[in-house]
């Protein structure tokens, strides 16, 4: 199919795939060819007649696969923003075979030993490179006699379905257990705005009343306003309904592949498997800092439920704290949610909040490119220029909530950097944030504003990267190093003189005053016992259901006992608490790249509360945003994340003002 739009590379600026052209049926034709192109280029790199080379062997591996990676990231990327019946339907069925030819490659006994033995070049980038690749290998198979990897290939491909299962029913639960309301009196706390959007929704899928789509964590944003009791139970208890009966024989499954292919691979369980490759270095160090924190998380959150319920002059449900702790911030620090959005303006957080913080740090501009086309309706285009004027690359920012894009907010790439490909990146924001039915911009939360600002981090990450090989390029990096520049770019949202440039009142124009400011950074700090310990009760569970030996996960009847379990031996038992994302809704581990990996979050707010006091202390902000953009954002994954850190710090990082900020300050860490 010559015309097939996937098959050669865009001619628009940096590759920016042509969405005007590229339909389904496109992803779905261009799917063999891309597996065979690939694996032609693989099999001539595997059986070169000379010697192998730095040339003809890594780098020649770095660069093939280009067709399959276009077809994939548009794919892939879609599904997330705009499944489809028949998208999903496609994928569940090109997945295995993607699994499968990944370890076709991995399993090449004469690609493995060529790469074994290529002389190396002695720069620090190549070196990372070449150690990379060879654990990629070992930890792929490579090793292994030819039944093992038999069995490791059909783990592995099974794994992807299930994965794949995993979130296209979790979408599936979460638009069919949106709550339907036929009584106006009980929206009584949403802004109309909102009364609008809910009226607007349920009218979309053919319903009378006003309905309340689900977001992605347990808790839901709507129940920190709803002002009658019953509302916000059913919101809550419809939330935890997910997956019940349609995800629980599939995680069940994937825990217990994953301990299997963990012990074939000479790991003792897949949380081993796992953070061999992330900065702690083990399940024992992660599970170590989660332990440490929880009895004391625990003991402030049962404060804040206390204090909570003495507002509400009752004993708290589970469904109803987050409102009377929404009552207490707004008590004592005079906070009107409600008002306080009115500075928040989407578009104005975004280009004088968000982009104006990168440009004084890093010298950067971001400009809108209308005349580039988005893949949906209000996705906006924008290339990010250097200070000397060079493009970086391509941005594209996705907001608007559609009943079609899974929930959560994530940043993911179309085209990845790399100096040997001669590319530039091309990434995307995205976000699910209902707009106004009057087409007017939507007013954010402050937890909304702080979210912008950490997905741009990502962003950053990927847009700032400078590496030659793609392997090691922007957000390629382990996930308790990949978090890191996200976190600390959260920092910058309601740093005042940011916050004075882009928080003016959508009606009159003020600019925040500078009392309310306060009062929104000391609230901030305000309710972590409750953020911490449902975070911890999520992350908890993650290790502990990756940290089973198969004999182990194969016992496992019930999830709920289990996950009770998990955290009394962790001491974090908080009445009415529960964690942030349950097992059957936990699509960070089962349906995405996060398994054994959520403590990943925590890890890097030490790295980001450690670093951020540093940006505090510098002089000057812009040399300090330099300094950072040398040794973190530009480096990827070329350079050692702990020396990387040290270049930045002086110093390896230092915990206490991480304890600080989270209200933990008298923990002693093990």
């Amino acid at each position: 199919m010559t015309s097939n739009p996937l098959l050669t590379p865009s001619d628009l600026p940096h590759e920016l795939p042509d969405f005007t052209r590229i339909r389904l049926e496109h992803a779905v034709a261009a799917i063999d060819p891309a597996l065979e192109e690939h694996a032609a280029e693989i099999a001539a790199i595997a059986t070169h007649p000379d010697a192998p080379t730095w040339e003809n062997t890594v780098e020649a591996l770095e660069l093939s696969g280009a067709t399959l990676e276009r077809v994939t990231a548009w794919l892939f990327n879609l599904q997330g923003t705009d499944a489809t019946d028949e998208m999903d339907a496609a994928i569940s069925e090109i997945v295995p075979r993607l699994s499968a030819h990944s370890d076709a490659i991995y399993q090449n006994e004469a690609l493995y030993q060529r790469l074994r033995a290529v002389p190396v070049p002695e720069d620090t980038e190549s070196q990372r490179l070449h150690e990379l690749l060879l654990r990629r290998f070992t930890r792929r198979g490579a090793d292994l006699d030819a039944p093992g990897q038999q069995r490791l290939a059909a783990i592995n491909q099974r794994l992807s379905t299930l994965s794949e299962s995993f979130g296209r029913q979790l979408l599936a639960d979460t638009r069919e257990l949106a709550v339907l309301f036929d009584d106006p009196a009980h929206l009584a706390g949403l802004s109309q705005a909102r009364i609008d959007a809910a009226r607007a929704a349920a009218a979309d899928s053919g319903q009378e009343g006003w309905l309340i789509p689900l977001e992605l964590p347990t808790v839901q944003a709507d129940q920190l306003v709803l002002e009658h009791p019953e509302a916000r139970a059913r919101l809550y208890a419809a939330s935890q309904r997910r997956g019940l009966e349609s995800n629980r024989d599939n995680l069940l499954e994937q825990v217990r592949l994953r301990a299997e292919r963990a012990r074939l691979l000479g790991f003792h369980t897949h949380a081993d498997y796992v953070i061999a490759e992330e900065t702690a270095g083990t399940a024992a160090a992660a599970r170590q800092l989660l332990f440490d924190l929880a009895p004391a998380a625990a003991a402030n959150a049962a404060a804040e439920r206390k204090v909570a319920g003495e507002l509400a002059d009752t004993e708290l449900a589970a469904a109803d704290w987050p409102y009377w702790q929404a009552q207490v911030r707004e008590r004592d620090y005079s906070l009107d949610e409600e008002e306080l959005s009115k500075y928040f303006p989407l578009r104005q957080v975004l280009v004088d909040g968000v982009f104006h913080a990168a440009e004084l740090l890093y010298g950067i501009t971001v400009t809108t490119r209308p005349d580039l086309p988005g893949y949906a309706e209000g996705v906006d285009v924008w290339e990010v220029y250097d200070a000397d004027g060079t493009s970086l690359g391509l941005l594209l920012t996705d907001y608007r909530a559609r009943p079609s894009k899974r929930g959560g907010a994530w940043m993911s790439s179309f085209v990845g950097q790399s100096e040997l490909a001669e590319r530039r990146p091309v990434v995307v924001n995205v976000m699910s944030i209902t707009h106004p039915v009057d087409g007017s911009e939507p007013l954010l939360t402050i937890d909304q504003v702080t979210t912008l600002f950490h997905e741009f981090g990502h962003a950053l990450h990927g847009l700032l990267s400078q590496v030659r090989y793609p392997s090691l390029a922007g957000t390629n990096v382990p996930r308790d190093w990949v978090e890191f520049p996200s976190q600390i770019n959260e920092n910058w949202a309601f740093d005042p003189q940011v916050a004075r440039h882009y928080a003016r009142h959508v009606e009159t124009g003020e600019v925040i005053p500078q009392e309310l400011l306060d009062a929104v950074i000391a609230a901030r700090q305000f309710g972590q016992g409750f953020a911490t310990s449902e975070y911890l009760a999520a992350a908890i569970i993650d290790l502990a259901w990756h940290s089973l030996t198969p004999e182990e996960a194969a016992g496992v009847a019930s999830i709920s006992d289990f996950e009770d379990g998990a955290l009394a031996a962790a001491g974090l038992v908080v009445e009415e608490l529960a964690p942030r994302y349950r097992s059957t809704y936990f699509n960070h581990i089962f349906g995405g790249g996060y398994s054994a990996g959520y403590y990943s979050y925590l890890w890097a707010e030490a790295l980001d509360a450690d670093g951020f006091d540093w940006f505090t202390q510098a002089a000057d902000r812009r040399s300090a945003g330099e300094q950072f953009r040398a040794h973190i954002l530009s480096r990827g994954a070329s350079l050692d994340y702990a020396d990387a850190f040290r270049r930045l710090r002086g110093r390896d990082k230092d915990v206490t003002p991480l304890l600080q900020r989270r209200g933990l300050a008298g923990v002693s860490l093990g």
